[in-house]
């Protein structure tokens, strides 16, 4: 048994608990949060008892084996490295880290202390990834790789009111390429590793963060194209072109339907089996890894993680969108 504490209380906590609780050989133990209030709202809720208000106190709790990080983005690091100096292995929702610099140091943190550090990346660990994965180079020379993910967010509502939220605040290390686009990057990083170059365009907000983007990336024999929006809509699905044809993704961010379609206009369902509850991929992945005394993922990889946020420390350069966290740095 795992024993796990969360830190944050929020909407993805709530939906990474009820799939991890699926799992046999999960229990959560303890519950962090800013106020005690809110704390013990959401313990009592799961029967939780060990509540804490005060990060190292929960790290040097003996109630915990690991944490599951969903604070805000510009906290993760923070959190990250204070739990591990204590030899908590760290499950952290992506972004991992506001910047490279951050992730490094809690790369360093993870090996120093010998334990697990991975990025709660989802998309990557699901079944129709895997069926991507296993598909993709069978089909000929890949020639592009479009990922598409615009989803207008329901705080842009508040924020053309007057009132800038977490989603839309430059403190927090957020914006829609934090938040969206790298569902869009890590897949690209996970199936062609490093691009040779990167151009990037956005829209940036008054309060100091983007809106949506667009990234054009080179590699040796094939290009990549990744739109991303938490201001806009899109309903066009995600590709991999190939010479043989393509290979036609329905949502980037949970792949729940793939399909090749060949030049011939013929279809190939590839779809696979997969749990509703799709967090329950990323915790099984990081249980496996704890008790086989590994210390990273081979897919949401301590190298995967890294080139995904150089790409994306490059992009908002190319943008003009610095976060007080990389001032701070």
């Amino acid at each position: 048994m795992i024993r796990f504490g969360v830190i944050g209380t929020n909407r993805i906590t709530e939906e990474f608990i009820k799939a991890a609780q699926e799992i046999e050989d999960f229990a959560l133990t303890a519950v962090y949060s800013r106020t005690e209030e809110r704390a013990e709202e959401f313990g009592a809720k799961y029967g939780v008892s060990h509540i804490f208000t005060d990060i190292e106190s929960m790290a040097r709790s003996g109630d915990l084996d690991a944490v599951y990080i969903a604070s805000p983005n510009s906290f993760h690091a923070k959190h990250a490295i204070i739990c591990m100096n204590h030899g908590k292995h760290v499950l952290c929702e992506k972004p991992i880290a506001s910047n490279t610099k951050e992730l490094q140091e809690m790369i360093k943190a993870a090996q120093a202390n010998k334990v697990v550090l991975m990025e709660a990346l989802k998309s990557t660990l699901l079944p129709n990834f895997r069926a991507i994965q296993e598909n993709v180079y069978k089909l000929g020379k890949v020639r592009r790789y479009f990922a598409n993910y615009c989803q207008y967010s329901s705080r842009y509502d508040a924020y053309k009111e007057g009132t800038v939220l977490n989603a839309f605040n430059p403190v927090f290390s957020n914006g829609s390429l934090m938040d969206l686009g790298v569902y869009c990057i890590y897949p690209m990083v996970v199936l062609f590793g490093r691009p040779d170059q990167i151009k990037a365009t956005g829209v940036k907000l008054e309060s100091g963060v983007d809106g949506e983007g667009s990234i054009l990336l080179k590699y040796e024999e094939m290009d990549a194209v990744i739109m991303y929006s938490k201001i806009t809509d899109s309903s066009l699905p995600s590709e991999i072109q190939v010479e043989s044809g393509s290979l036609v993704i329905d949502k980037i961010n949970h792949p729940g339907k793939v399909e090749i379609h060949y030049r011939d206009g013929s279809i190939e369902d590839i779809t696979k089996p997969q749990d509703s509850k799709t967090m329950i991929y990323e915790v099984k992945e990081f249980i496996e890894l704890i008790y086989n005394g590994r210390l990273e993922s081979s897919t949401n990889s301590h190298a995967n993680s890294l080139i995904a946020m150089e790409i994306m420390d490059e992009a908002r350069k190319q943008i003009g969108l610095v976060y007080p966290a990389d001032i701070n740095d």
